[in-house]
């Protein structure tokens, strides 16, 4: 199984990360880690990590070269995943045997936020931490155009603990098999960062491939980590532009129009602003 990574300039995020596979119950798998850093720094990796220099082409180019490298060296299986998550001991195991059962298929999992990374921090009991939902399935709400995580800022109290069909899987866990890979071709590069996955997602749809939960596949997610954090600056930028064009492309007409009113109001707006 090959497990595809991206990194950009954060490599402290990586010690936990593959601190996590060093654990695993099944060794049978590779890290292909594209670094797209500007400017790329040493970093000791682990014997089962393929490394990828690249340049800053965005997120999707990152996940498109790491995948190639893996289909180069004959890898049938992969896990799309950001750097920024700890994987639960069982997480290469439990991958490919969904895989092997649902093929032709799109697979994420259980992610629950990383103990201290959670939006709301004042909200949960310090025994909570650790069990507090990210993405337990998904959900495109067409009427804003947004992605929706079913079961964020909940307590795991096993109600999410079925396996299922779902209508969106994040980015942050990603997995399928060189059949999926092979017809649905290379992730959009135009989108350079967010968005991304919803748009590899409806086209899977659209070329009949099935997305399903599994919730016994479980990573923690030290949100935003790579990008200064939920509501940076960037954050927000690329979430605003990226939703534009994903909703002109995929979402109901009505929704379009809203969305590029909306668009061309806030930009109208910042011009004004700047030559106040």
């Amino acid at each position: 199984m090959a497990v595809i990574t991206v990194i950009y300039k954060n490599y402290t995020i990586l010690t936990d990360y593959f601190a996590s596979f060093d654990r695993q119950t099944d060794s049978g798998f590779r890290i292909f880690v594209a670094d797209l850093s500007d400017n790329k720094q040493h970093y000791d990796y682990p014997n089962y990590v393929t490394y990828i220099p690249g340049k800053n082409k965005g997120y999707a180019h990152g996940v498109n070269i790491a995948i190639d490298q893996a289909a180069h060296e004959g890898y049938r299986m992969f896990a799309v995943m950001n750097s920024d998550v700890v994987v639960s001991k069982n997480f290469v195991e439990k991958v490919k045997y969904s895989l092997l059962h649902h093929p032709s298929s799109l697979i994420g999992g259980k992610i629950f936020y990383e103990a201290g990374y959670e939006y709301h921090k004042a909200r949960y009991r310090k025994e909570d931490l650790g069990k507090v939902f990210w993405y337990a399935g998904g959900i495109n709400d067409w009427k804003n155009c947004t992605t929706t995580h079913r079961g964020v800022d909940e307590i795991d109290e096993r109600q999410y603990n079925s396996f299922g069909k779902t209508d969106f899987i994040t980015g942050c866990l990603m997995c399928y098999n060189k059949e999926v890979e092979e017809k649905m071709g290379k992730w959009d590069e135009g989108y350079f960062l967010y968005y991304e996955d919803a748009d590899y997602c409806e086209r899977a749809k659209k070329a009949g491939f099935p997305l399903y939960y599994n919730p016994e596949i479980v990573i923690w997610h030290k949100n935003a980590a790579s990008t200064g954090g939920s509501g940076s600056i960037i954050h927000q930028q690329y979430q605003r532009q990226n939703q534009l064009r994903f909703g002109l492309m995929y979402a109901p007409l009505k929704t379009r129009f809203h969305l590029l009113k909306n668009y061309l109001s806030d930009f109208l707006n910042s011009i004004c602003k700047c030559n106040e």
